[in-house]
């Protein structure tokens, strides 16, 4: 069976590319021998359960160790109303797991225990049965995928409770228990023993605030793909397919583009594998072809469950939606301080990361995803018109004509929203020339905020339109020694696509403000100003 690019589910060795984990794995590895008791949390499709996968595939080869990895995936509301239900479930994925493991001794033991097992005591006792009897000098390492499926309910957390006093009392020598736990989801503990408690009080019930699993250890191993991992993933595709790479350059663009998400990473992948190349006359691969995917998953035209996710996730969050907004749209600096509930929740979800200038999008495909959509949503609820009837003169033979793109926008301005609020603007101003710009385009070109590799500063806008660039700043006015600095860093910005002409769109929300523009020889650069 030919090996592909997995975007869905679990990845199999034998079945997908991946990327070497023996390095991750080790890691967790020695914290299972530790007999450390943790959580993975970490956002949506970022290799949970694959790492879940591997992780029991290598404690199982072992003879010293037992693994069971079940998931609470399957496990309905009903039954987690009922702790009868939930113990027997809880068994019967005990017992399909022994017998997959040809454990049938072990099976037949657990079996004997199902009808008469119905309290998380009498689960209790089971389990100081099956270690104390059944595997003396074996460990049992216990994994539990999908854990956010029972991140409502309180039964569960009793659950965790049981697991934690077995768990102190074995340190004791007064019990029998898992060597190791392992849980799996997008939210940790604390977070969900902070959710129930708050609806607890909203409903008027006194309940601990205690987690229950404050046994555990903070899970710090990196599940992301670094550039050189990344790098193995191709290796194994180039000698397979036998085609030519440019590995190294490859995977530090995969990187650029997706900060190691997992997911993404085999996304764009699978792209290039089954989209882009086999329509090149070429057989080799290079960057371009990652360029090319990374337009591909951002088209507006694409969609994903991780995409809905991550819009739903906003859209369900306004003070999240409006950090987000500020950070993507109008360039806000926002430290990256996770005891602050919002940020905290925005690096739940896999949408910030920590950089030395604070909070930053995760990865640069979240953030012209999002960037679109903000836009695009503007555009849909405007009720005034961002486009000219005149579409023709936006373009010329070299391209397009930013300069008439500018004094149309400064018109626009001018006649819809010259009497509205500071505060509005201050807020939308930025957005609304985003919105008016993207119908120009209408696929024919591509806007993107560019990061500047070498130190992580933020270009506003460059549009690729045919085989050009245009580098756009958007500025507030500050008055004239601001307005000097904000030439020098457009002109820096310009020196590194080697362009000697760049534009300056500045917001003036002084009032008795003029609408002006100028054309600025700054350095050895060309510099169309305008002022709305």
């Amino acid at each position: 069976m030919q090996k592909r690019f997995n975007d869905t589910g679990v990845c199999i060795p034998n079945r997908h590319y991946m990327v070497d984990l023996s390095v991750k794995l080790n890691q967790i590895i020695q914290l299972v021998e530790q007999g450390e008791y943790f959580t993975i949390n970490r956002p949506r499709q970022f290799g949970k359960t694959t790492t879940l996968f591997m992780l029991d595939k290598a404690l199982n080869r072992r003879e010293d160790y037992v693994a069971l990895k079940i998931s609470f995936e399957g496990i309905d509301s009903k039954t987690h109303q009922h702790v009868d239900q939930f113990v027997r479930l809880f068994l019967e994925m005990f017992i399909r797991e022994f017998e997959f493991l040809n454990q049938s001794e072990l099976a037949q033991f657990t079996t004997q225990y199902l009808e008469k097992t119905n309290t998380l005591p009498l689960l209790s006792q089971f389990i100081t049965k099956l270690k104390q009897d059944k595997l003396p000098q074996t460990s049992l390492v216990l994994l539990i995928d999908e854990v956010d499926k029972s991140s409502n309910n309180q039964l569960f957390l009793d659950f965790l409770s049981l697991l934690r006093n077995k768990y102190l009392n074995q340190n004791e020598g007064r019990d029998h228990t898992f060597h190791s736990v392992i849980l799996a989801g997008v939210h940790d503990i604390k977070t969900l023993k902070a959710k129930i408690h708050q609806e607890a009080q909203s409903q008027g019930e006194n309940v601990g605030y205690n987690s229950p699993w404050n046994i555990a250890i903070d899970f710090k191993v990196d599940l992301s793909f670094s550039a050189p991992e990344i790098e193995t993933m191709l290796q194994d595709y180039s000698e397979e397919k036998q085609i030519s790479l440019d590995i190294p350059a490859i995977a530090k663009r995969l990187y650029y583009y997706t900060s190691g998400y997992p997911y993404l990473v085999s996304k764009l992948c699978k792209f290039i594998d089954e989209d882009i190349l086999p329509n090149l006359a070429r057989k080799n691969g290079t960057v371009e072809e990652v360029d090319a995917a990374f337009k591909m998953i951002v088209a507006e035209g694409y969609t994903t469950t991780l995409f809905d996710s991550l819009i739903k996730n906003l859209e369900n969050n306004p003070e999240l939606y409006n950090n987000v907004f500020n950070l993507v749209i109008n360039g806000h600096h926002i430290p990256f301080n996770i005891t602050v509930p919002v940020i905290n929740l925005g690096h739940l979800y896999g949408i910030f990361k920590e950089s030395v200038q604070g909070c930053r999008i995760h990865n640069r495909i979240y953030e012209q995803r999002i960037y679109s959509y903000m836009v695009t949503k503007l555009l849909t609820q405007s009720s005034e018109p961002l486009l000219s009837s005149q579409p023709a003169g936006y373009y010329n033979d070299e391209g397009l004509d930013i300069v008439v793109i500018l004094r149309r926008f400064q018109v626009f301005m001018k006649e819809h929203y010259s009497d509205r609020e500071t505060k509005f603007l201050e807020r939308e101003g930025r957005l609304l020339f985003l919105a008016f710009l993207k119908p120009i385009l209408n696929g024919r070109g591509f806007e993107f905020k560019e990061p500047v590799v070498a130190d992580e500063r933020r270009m506003d806008i460059v549009i690729t339109y045919q085989d050009k660039r245009y580098v756009i700043e958007l500025k507030r006015w500050y008055g004239e020694k601001y307005h000097q600095r904000g030439l020098k860093q457009l002109s820096d910005y310009l020196d590194i696509y080697s362009l000697k002409q760049g534009y300056l769109l500045i917001y003036d929300f002084n009032k008795g403000k003029s609408y002006k523009e100028e054309q600025i020889l700054f350095q050895d650069k060309e510099i169309f100003a305008l002022w709305v």
